[in-house]
């Protein structure tokens, strides 16, 4: 079952909604902790940020748009409880929506690749990586989001390679503070999709999508979710112990989620876990802006 909203009657608006903005933290808080950690090099670049940002926000939404593609077009999308998805429902054509993914996927690539020629030529490769995975996750012939491996994906992408190229695009080097920190962001990530994948258990049931949260079961899916917020907590305290107390400010993003966490243990099902997912999504910004603060105030104090 998709959204009561009238694909007919959206227009434009269809758009932004098929960018998923819910799920745009996940782009924006690596880019912010990244930034922060690059505080101590002795003459950072605080506009290539910028660019950083444009090229995870532009991943972010293709990525979208690509599942909205792929999972529309093999029907995956027919029996389901959450927003509206553009293919599934109608609202757009699958070969406006996958033109749409390759626009926003070229504009990460146009970004990237001008960051590349001011730092170092191999995050050309790590950019092509990250948008043949972006693509494969739900697209072509054997997509490894149908076989529980979505969530490396955005661990990997949208935690410790957004982060730390982030943070070297600025500084121009690597640091433990960063790598560590890139852990709690990965993980927080995670647990959207964890939150996202265990609404769609029935329906991927029914679709014969294995994601991890299918393979885990609902219980063992809640129980995942938990380890992750506790995971980044402990990402959180180790980073202050690399950079100064002052990180510990990123634990406020950990206490706002506990209403999540509350539902979950209630037992939170269907439509009552997209507040779940809201939920979260604000805990992510939150705990961007509060650690990357922390981190940056470490550093320069």
């Amino acid at each position: 079952m998709t959204s009561p909203i009238n694909p007919s009657s959206l227009g434009w608006k269809k758009w932004i909604i098929g960018a998923r903005p819910r799920t745009l933290p996940a782009a924006i808080v690596p880019v912010l902790v990244g930034v922060a950690c690059a505080s101590g090099a002795p003459a950072p670049i605080w506009w290539r940020g910028v660019l950083a940002g444009v090229v995870s926000l532009a991943l972010q939404v293709g990525v979208n748009y690509a599942n909205d593609y792929s999972d529309g077009v093999k029907g995956t999308d027919a029996v389901r409880v959450g927003p509206l998805r553009l293919v599934g429902s109608g609202a757009a054509a699958a070969s406006h929506v996958k033109r749409a993914a390759f626009i926003m996927f070229g504009i990460a690539a146009c970004a990237g690749l001008a960051l590349a020629l001011m730092t170092s030529l191999w995050l050309v490769l790590v950019g092509a990586l990250a948008i043949v995975a972006a693509w494969t996750y739900t697209g072509g012939p054997r997509p490894y989001g149908y076989a529980g491996w979505g969530e490396v994906f955005v661990f990997v992408f949208f935690g410790v390679v957004a982060t730390t190229g982030s943070e070297f695009v600025v500084s121009e080097k690597f640091t433990w503070a960063g790598v560590v920190a890139s852990v709690a962001v990965g993980c927080i990530a995670c647990s959207l999709l964890v939150i996202n994948n265990l609404r769609d258990i029935p329906g991927d049931t029914v679709a014969g999508k294995n994601t991890l949260a299918v393979k885990l079961g609902d219980a063992n899916t809640r129980k995942f979710f938990a380890f992750l917020v506790v995971l980044a907590a402990i990402s959180i305290c180790a980073s202050a112990i690399l950079v100064g107390a002052y990180a510990l400010f990123g634990l406020v993003g950990i206490v706002v989620l506990r209403p999540a966490l509350e539902a979950l243990a209630r037992g939170a099902k269907g439509r009552d876990l997209i507040i779940v997912l809201g939920n979260v999504g604000r805990a992510q910004l939150v705990l961007g802006m509060t650690f990357g603060a922390g981190i940056a105030l470490s550093i320069v104090s």
